[in-house]
C-alpha cells in the first residue's frame, strides 16, 4: 500500500523571482567584455578594482546588464544589495539607509542603477560612502552620465575604478536578441535595419512585430513605439525651447552653438550646454549630435505631432545652412555643404544617391603636379585609356578644377573629379573632348551664354571602386557639386556627366538636370551628359522646390522657367518697349515680359521708365533726349530736337547714346537677377 508523505520539499522554495531570473538568463545576449571584467573583480586580490562605472544612453541595456551581473554575483556565492536611483531618497541619509546591508556583509556586491537620478550624491559617494565598504566589496554603478572628472584625478581611485561606456550590440548580438523573441523571420531584417544595435529599440520593434502593438506597420502603432522610445530615452524635457532645440539637433547632422543662435537667440549657450550634457548625445569636433535611435523617433514624432512646426523648423534650418554654404571660406565649405545635404537624407529624391556613411574615412584635397600620374592611372583603370588621355588634356588646361579624394588611414588618392569652367567655345577643346563638344552644341542651339557668363562641366567623377555608382568618395563629389552650384556667379549652364546613365538619371531629374546626350563615346566608355540652365531656373527657385519636398514628402514638377534672350534680341526688345511705353497691350507682347525682368506690361513699363530716369545723374544730356522722345510722347524726333533746342544731329547723337545706356542698364539687371 502506498503512503503519502506530504509535499516534496527542495533545497529551498522556488519563487517567481527564480522564474524571472531564468528567463533573463535565457534571453540575455552580448556584453561578454563587461561580464568578464566583473568576474575578475569577484575573484578578488589587492590589485583588482572595486568599482565598475557603466554609463550610456537610455535604453542601451544598462539595467539589463546590471541584473545579469547580479545573477553572476549570486552564482559566485556573493551577497547582492541593489539600490535604484529612481526610488531612493537622494540624500546621504536616504542612500545610506537603502544600502545599509552593504556595510556589514563581507564580499558584498552593491549594484546602483539609474544613478543619474541621484547624481548629486556623486562627490559624497566617492569620498565618504564607498571608502567605508568592506575591503572585498564590489560596486557597480550604472547611469546615463559619465563619472565626474574628479574620480580620475583622485589618486585613491587610480587602481580601484574602471569606467566603461556602454554602446550598442554588435550585428551578431542584435540578431541573437531578436531571435530570442517570438518574431516571424520575415520581420528580422526590417527590425535590424531600423533599430541597429540599440537593445531597447530592438526589443520594442520585436515586440511590435510579434503582435504586442496591435496593427504593427500602421501609423498608430509606429507612433506608440515613438512615444515609448522618447519617454524611455529622452525623459522629461524642461521647456518648449528645450524641445525645439532637441528637434533641431535631430534634424541636422551636427548642432553647433552658432546654429542655435539662429534658432534660440540669447538662450543659445544655455541650451547648447543642456544638449551637450544629455546622455544620448555625443560631441565631435564640430558640435553635438544625438544617437540615431533618438534622432529618428524625434523626427517621426515631430512630423506627426506638429506638421506645420516641423516644416517651419526644417525650412529655417535649410535657409541657415544655405547661407552658410554661400559665405563659408573654401577650407570649410565641404563640411557646411555636407550639413545641408544631410537634411535630405530621408524623404527626398536625393536620399538614394548618397551613402550617408558619415565615417570620415575619405577627404577632399586639391590637385598638385605630383598627383598627375595617379590621376591618369585612376582614369585609365575606371574608364579606359581614352579617358586618361582627356584627363591629361584638361590637367594641362585647368589643373585648378581637379579635386582629389584621399583615404584618411593611408592618405592614398583613391578618386578624383574635375569641375571645368568654360567661358566660350574653344576649337581645340571641342575637337579634343566629345563631352565638352556636346555641351557647347546644346548651349549654342538652345540658349547661348550672354556676355560675362560661363558654363561648368563636371567632366570626371572617377572612383574605380564605385563602378560608376555611389560610394563615400562619390558622396564627396556630390557635396562639391552642390557647393559649386550654390556659390556660383554668372553661370549660364551646368553640366553633369555619368558613366551609368540609367542609375543616375532619377537623381539628375531630382536636381533638374535634363538629359542632353546619353550615349557619348569616349573610347570604349559610354558617357551621359545632363544639363541645367540656371537663368531659366535660378538657384533660389531650384532650392525652394527641393526643400519643399523635405516638408511635404513629394517633389513638385518643375514649373516652366523664364525665357533667356541673346543680347542682340534683348536690346531690340528694349528699343521696342521704349517706343511702346504708352501702349500697354503692345508691352504685354514684348519678349522682355517672358524673362525674369518683368512679369507683365505694367511691370515692364515701370522697369523701363526707371531705367530712363536713372540716366539723369551720370548722363544728363542723354537723359533729356530719351525722356523727351519716349516719356513725353512728342510726335516726331524733329519735334523732340526742337523742344530741346538742339541741332537734329546733336539730338540724335544724345538719343542713340541714351538708348544704348538704357539697354546696358537693363542688361546688367538681367545678369544680376540670380
Amino acid at each position: 500500500m502506498d503512503h503519502w508523505h506530504g509535499p516534496v520539499v527542495t533545497d529551498r522554495a522556488r519563487t517567481l523571482a527564480d522564474r524571472l531570473g531564468s528567463a533573463r538568463k535565457r534571453t540575455f545576449v552580448g556584453r561578454a567584455t563587461e561580464r568578464a571584467l566583473f568576474r575578475s573583480a569577484l575573484e578578488g586580490g589587492e590589485d583588482t578594482f572595486s568599482v565598475l562605472y557603466l554609463h550610456g544612453p537610455g535604453g542601451i541595456g544598462k539595467t539589463t546588464l546590471l541584473r545579469r551581473l547580479g545573477d553572476d554575483a549570486r552564482a559566485a556565492g556573493r551577497r547582492v544589495v541593489q539600490v535604484d536611483g529612481r526610488t531612493v531618497e537622494a540624500t546621504p541619509a536616504g542612500f545610506s539607509a537603502e544600502a545599509a546591508d552593504a556595510m556589514s556583509v563581507g564580499g558584498v556586491v552593491l549594484l546602483i542603477d539609474t544613478f543619474e537620478h541621484c547624481q548629486g550624491l556623486e562627490p559624497w559617494l566617492r569620498t565618504r560612502f564607498l571608502p567605508q565598504l568592506p575591503f572585498d566589496a564590489v560596486v557597480v554603478i550604472a547611469g546615463r552620465l559619465p563619472p565626474d572628472a574628479r574620480w580620475r584625478v583622485d589618486p585613491d581611485w587610480n587602481d580601484a575604478l574602471r569606467v566603461i561606456s556602454i554602446g550598442g550590440l554588435s550585428p551578431d548580438e542584435a540578431r541573437a536578441l531578436v531571435a530570442t523573441r517570438n518574431v516571424a523571420p520575415a520581420f528580422h531584417k526590417g527590425i535590424l535595419a531600423s533599430a541597429g544595435g540599440h537593445p531597447l529599440a530592438l526589443t520594442l520593434a520585436a515586440e511590435a512585430a510579434a503582435g504586442e502593438y496591435e496593427g504593427w506597420g500602421t501609423g498608430a502603432s509606429d507612433r506608440d513605439m515613438v512615444r515609448v522610445l522618447l519617454s524611455q530615452l529622452v525623459g522629461e524635457v524642461p521647456s518648449h525651447g528645450h524641445r525645439r532645440v532637441l528637434e533641431a539637433c535631430a534634424l541636422v547632422e551636427t548642432t553647433t552653438l552658432e546654429m542655435l543662435r539662429e534658432i534660440a537667440g540669447s538662450s543659445a549657450e544655455e541650451l547648447f550646454d543642456w544638449l551637450y550634457g544629455l546622455p544620448f548625445t555625443e560631441s565631435g569636433r564640430n558640435g553635438v549630435f544625438p544617437h540615431d535611435v533618438v534622432r529618428d523617433p524625434l523626427i517621426a514624432d515631430l512630423r506627426w505631432r506638429d506638421p506645420s512646426g516641423f516644416g517651419a523648423l526644417l525650412q529655417r534650418l535649410h535657409t541657415y545652412l544655405v547661407d552658410r554654404v554661400r559665405s563659408a571660406p573654401e577650407n570649410s565649405v565641404m563640411e557646411v555643404t555636407r550639413s545641408l545635404i544631410y537634411l535630405y537624407r530621408t524623404g527626398s529624391g536625393v536620399a538614394d544617391y548618397v551613402t550617408w556613411t558619415g565615417g570620415g574615412g575619405e577627404y577632399e584635397d586639391v590637385y598638385r603636379p605630383e598627383h598627375r600620374a595617379t590621376v591618369l592611372r585612376l582614369a585609365c583603370e575606371a574608364e579606359g585609356p581614352e579617358s586618361a588621355r582627356l584627363a591629361e588634356f584638361w590637367l594641362a588646361r585647368q589643373p585648378e578644377g581637379f579635386r582629389l579624394y584621399r583615404r584618411v588611414e593611408t592618405d592614398e588618392v583613391i578618386a578624383f573629379m574635375a569641375w571645368l569652367r568654360l567661358h566660350s567655345p574653344d576649337g581645340e577643346e571641342i575637337a579634343a573632348d566629345p563631352v565638352v563638344a556636346a555641351a557647347w552644341q546644346h548651349v549654342q542651339t538652345h540658349s547661348p551664354s550672354r556676355a560675362g557668363e560661363h558654363i561648368t562641366v563636371s567632366r570626371f567623377a572617377v572612383d574605380p571602386a564605385s563602378a560608376g555608382r555611389t560610394s563615400p568618395a562619390v558622396d564627396l563629389m556630390v557635396t562639391r557639386s552642390t557647393a559649386e552650384w550654390l556659390r556660383a556667379r554668372r553661370v549660364s549652364w551646368s553640366f553633369m556627366t555619368a558613366v551609368d546613365a540609367e542609375f543616375w538619371r532619377p537623381q539628375m531629374t531630382a536636381v533638374e538636370h535634363e538629359p542632353i546626350a546619353l550615349d557619348i563615346r569616349v573610347g570604349r566608355q559610354r558617357t551621359a551628359l545632363f544639363g541645367h540652365d540656371w537663368r531659366v531656373r535660378p538657384v533660389d527657385d531650384w532650392l525652394d522646390r527641393l526643400s519643399g519636398e523635405l516638408v511635404s514628402g513629394e517633389l513638385e514638377p518643375a514649373p516652366p522657367g523664364s525665357r533667356i534672350l541673346p543680347r542682340d534680341t534683348f536690346d531690340t526688345a528694349v528699343r521696342s518697349a521704349l517706343r511702346d511705353l504708352a501702349d500697354i497691350t503692345a508691352l504685354r507682347g514684348n519678349p522682355l515680359c517672358s524673362t525674369r525682368l518683368a512679369e507683365d506690361g505694367p511691370a515692364l513699363r515701370t522697369l523701363v521708365t526707371d531705367a530712363v530716369e536713372a540716366l539723369a545723374d551720370p548722363y544728363p544730356k542723354q537723359h533729356r533726349a530719351v525722356r523727351t522722345t519716349y516719356l513725353q510722347r512728342v510726335p516726331t524726333q524733329e519735334a523732340a530736337a526742337e523742344r530741346l533746342q538742339l541741332p537734329f544731329s546733336t539730338y540724335r547723337r544724345h538719343l542713340t547714346a541714351g538708348v544704348t545706356a538704357v539697354c546696358e542698364r537693363l542688361w546688367e539687371i538681367e545678369l544680376d537677377t540670380e
